[in-house]
């Protein structure tokens, strides 16, 4: 599996001939660049410009899967299971959907943008333990510190801190005692080299 990662909260993440894309930056956005290429499934947590750019994922004649609310899929023999949450950015209220699949026996969860350090018992229940987890420290939403208690209870054996600055990503490395983590171009990862791991963080650039 290779995840590479393109700001916000924008991640490929390919298997083999598969691609998967997670919130993908529209061009109507106006915090992040724009890339584009081809998906075959391609994700959105929540209908805001920064994470809803899905038309950017076609490739020639070919238009991906979309999945952007919450529900259960079944979709290239990938089942998805997509959690519907409640969040506010800018004084305005959306949908969230944390979305939990398995992809060759490695299990993830991409949480999109949650406030607060937890999840309800009822949310929590529907979310398999994850090998790998991706987490917004986005501090318009939520504190590092929260999203770092947020990840742990979750169990992850990676996480990956998205939709962060330098501020943000420090004190979030920081409350996770991993300060020294140096950060990587992309992610190259198989299910047998996630045994042993305990809530490792792992950064992403753009």
């Amino acid at each position: 599996m290779i995840i590479t990662y393109f700001g916000k909260q924008f991640f490929k993440i390919q298997k083999g001939d598969l691609t998967l894309a997670f919130n993908p930056i529209s061009k109507d956005s106006k915090n992040a660049k724009v890339s584009r290429f081809g998906a075959d499934i391609a994700f959105s947590t929540i209908n805001h410009p920064d994470y809803n750019g899905l038309d950017m994922l076609s490739h020639g004649d070919t238009f991906p899967f979309e999945v952007k609310s919450p529900g259960d899929y079944e979709i290239k023999d990938i089942f998805i299971k997509g959690i519907m949450t409640n969040i506010e950015i800018d004084n305005k209220k959306y949908i969230n959907t944390i979305y939990s699949l398995s992809l060759e026996n490695i299990y993830i969860c991409f949480l999109g943008s949650i406030s607060g350090n937890k999840l309800g018992g009822d949310i929590r229940g529907q979310i398999d333990p994850p090998d790998i987890l991706f987490v917004s420290i986005n501090s318009a939403i939520t504190s590092p510190g929260d999203a770092y208690k947020l990840a742990v209870a979750l169990e992850p054996k990676v996480i990956i801190p998205m939709d962060y600055d330098d501020k943000s990503l420090k004190a979030f490395l920081k409350e996770g005692g991993q300060e020294k983590v140096a950060s990587q171009d992309k992610l190259t990862i198989k299910s047998k080299e996630l045994v042993g791991r305990e809530g490792e963080i792992i950064v992403l650039t753009s």
